[in-house]
């Protein structure tokens, strides 16, 4: 018990490194882009290279998992990271960013995918779940207020990459001294010896497909915004660095709060409908951050557009594990988190190319289009027939090579 509260706890607070460093790189920008004299387009390179890495991740995890054992697992998402930190802190020329890019993005996505998974099968995973993304939250929160302060007394925006280090350093140890080395062999154990063909039955399932491209999407909007807002605030609108820092803090405060807040909504109206108010909630933030360029209202719609943000992947992750057998899980979870992690790279990426030839202005109009598509998809996901029972079935008759 002692052992799975602190797996729990280092868990919550690899996610605040997560969120930390998500939020805090669209206050970097405008620095990367000065030192290594490109423009928003180039910069779009790093999304990109790390949507390569994200999905390696994607198609490796339940293989992973597999062979190494969920300590190894995540230690290898650590040093991960903290190989592309180290190129970043030492800004090391463009190039062998854009390579190291891959590598943190790798990293990121089997951290976060390890995590999901293990939270997931874990009882009350709803609510632990909705905690895990709070903490990173917190972090997207605190990355922006410590970038900016730091950028605010002249220290270079490589200072922020040596934190990131010193962090990482101690989740290194952490899952080396805290997570079992096998953890998963109990799941191993009763799936009967399907490893072989868990990452294939995963596919199998079109709720898998897409749930996972749901979140691609969700996490492209919402990386997007964190990722390009301080710049549209800083270059079209000219507000201050400080005050720009402070309302993309204000964006995931309202992320954290939203998942808190909403966490127990979701069993008084259900999850489907919760999401859909969310959804219209983020097109109408999205609208009045947009159309009312005052500095007030601005704030008002970034924190709004966080706060309807903010329970959406939770729940779907929670969604997840309610639609698929419960030797998959893991695999499915895995696959889920880090191709939704490939948003994170992909949609920052053309924000950015349509930043560079358009406009920052666009940035609003592509979260709508994007809110619009995750509408699509969620009503689709909500209405697949239901197949846990069946599949089960089938694989204990064998369907499936059992």
């Amino acid at each position: 018990m002692r052992f799975a509260r602190l797996q729990i706890g280092l868990a919550f607070f690899s996610f605040i490194l997560i969120g930390a460093n998500d939020g805090a790189f669209g206050v970097l920008i405008p620095g990367i882009q000065a030192h290594y004299g490109i423009d928003k387009a180039t910069v779009g390179l790093l999304f990109l290279a790390s949507t390569l890495g994200y999905l390696i991740a994607a198609f490796n995890t339940g293989l992973l998992v597999q062979k190494l054992g969920n300590r190894r697992f995540l230690m290898l998402g650590a040093l991960s990271f903290l190989l592309g930190a180290l190129a970043l802190a030492f800004m090391l020329p463009f190039d062998i960013v854009l390579v190291t890019m891959l590598i943190l993005g790798f990293g990121v996505a089997i951290i976060d995918a390890g995590l999901n998974a293990y939270i997931a099968g874990l009882p009350r995973n709803a609510a632990l779940l909705n905690y895990l993304h709070a903490f990173y939250g917190s972090g997207a929160l605190l990355g922006p207020l410590m970038a900016s302060a730091m950028l605010a007394i002249r220290w270079g925006w490589n200072s922020v990459y040596f934190v990131w280090i010193a962090v990482v350093l101690i989740l290194l140890v952490g899952y080396r001294q805290i997570f079992e080395k096998r953890q998963n062999d109990k799941q191993t154990e009763a799936s009967g010896g399907l490893q072989g063909n868990i990452f294939i039955n995963t596919l199998k399932l079109p709720v898998v497909w897409i749930a996972a491209f749901f979140l691609l999407v969700y996490v492209g909007a919402e990386v997007s915004v964190g990722s390009w807002v301080y710049s549209l605030l800083t270059e079209e609108r000219q507000f201050s660095i400080l005050y720009s820092g402070w309302l993309v803090s204000g964006y995931w405060l309202g992320l954290t709060l939203g998942r808190v807040a909403l966490a127990r909504v979701a069993l008084r109206i259900g999850s489907e409908r919760l999401v859909q108010y969310c959804l219209l909630g983020t097109i109408v933030a999205a609208l009045l951050f947009w159309l009312v360029p005052l500095f007030s209202v601005s704030a008002f719609g970034l924190c709004l557009l966080g706060f309807s943000f903010g329970p959406i992947y939770p729940i779907t992750i929670a969604f997840l594990s309610s639609r698929v057998p419960a030797h998959i899980l893991a695999g499915a979870v895995g696959f889920l988190a880090s191709l939704g992690s490939a948003g994170a790279a992909i949609f920052p990426w053309l924000a950015g190319l349509l930043a560079q030839h358009v406009g920052l202005w666009t940035l609003m109009p592509l979260v709508i289009f994007l809110a619009v598509a995750m509408f699509c998809l969620w009503w689709l996901a909500n209405h697949l027939p239901q197949v846990r029972d069946e599949y089960e079935q089938a694989n204990h008759d064998g369907k499936y090579g059992a």
